[in-house]
């Protein structure tokens, strides 16, 4: 998938018997009373009610250090790097209004849902998916599919069955 982007981890998180260490070296800079660490903890109360809760569990936040600067009207779907149930941990959904929320970082809340998890997770490992998105006025609207519709949509899954590859040749568009 070509969309957006994904963020790395920013160092190997080592995780043993429940803890996190990791080693970072961090230059000295303007920015150094930040947060160095590539993790911390997150509030759970923005969870209540989803099945990300549990009363008696943080969830984590994956440390971001770059900013995001997106075109007027753009909002960015930040969400789980897509196919990778591998990972021991859930990244949350959200949006942000990037183009308006440019000059502060934004950190990636994530449930650790692996609690029995020892080993490493590489530097570079992708812990969100980032796309951006027009925010758009638009009307969305549902009805049945009738008339000259139901002979298309007929014809076309006939094709597919007897052709591969005519949703990459006719519908896909060219990526920019």
């Amino acid at each position: 998938m070509t969309a957006g982007f994904l963020m790395p981890l920013v160092a190997d998180l080592r995780v043993e018997n429940g803890t996190f260490t990791w080693d970072r070296d961090v230059p000295a800079g303007a920015l150094t009373a930040f947060m160095r660490a590539p993790i911390d903890f997150h509030d759970n109360n923005q969870v209540v009610g989803t099945p990300f809760f549990d009363q008696d569990q943080f969830l984590i936040k994956f440390t971001n250090f770059w900013t995001f600067e997106l075109p007027p009207g753009y909002s960015l779907l930040i969400t789980h790097p897509f196919n990778r149930p591998d990972l021991p941990f859930t990244t949350l959904t959200g949006l942000v209004d990037a183009d308006r929320y440019r000059d502060n970082f934004i950190n990636f809340p994530a449930h650790w849902r692996d609690p029995d998890f020892t080993g490493v997770l590489a530097k570079g490992t992708p812990v969100a998916q980032c796309l951006p998105m027009k925010r758009d006025v638009w009307n969305a609207s549902f009805g049945v599919i009738e008339g000259e519709a139901v002979t298309r949509q007929m014809d076309l899954s006939a094709a597919i069955l007897q052709e591969k590859g005519i949703y990459r040749r006719e519908f896909r568009a060219p990526k920019r």
